[in-house]
């Protein structure tokens, strides 16, 4: 049986926050400093309903890796 994969490309808002000790920003000049934008040490929300589906593809999915380990040439991956 034929296995296929489906990928979706979604837009989505989300909420990302963080706990953070005052010594790790400045509250007089609102300098926000290695927080100024939410990365990993963030925990992300998504606010539910605003996902959007922008495009959605589907392809044949094949489990089988394309690596031969019998292969005598000496071209071989490093």
């Amino acid at each position: 049986m034929k296995k296929y994969k489906i990928t979706h490309l979604i837009s989505a808002e989300f909420v990302a926050e963080a706990i953070v000790t005052e010594d790790q920003i400045n509250t007089k000049t609102n300098d926000l400093k290695e927080y100024q934008k939410p990365d990993s040490k963030f925990n992300f929300t998504m606010l539910k309903g605003s996902e959007n589906i922008i495009r959605t593809t589907y392809e044949e999915y094949d489990e089988k890796l394309n690596i031969s380990i019998k292969d005598g040439t000496s071209n071989k991956w490093c």
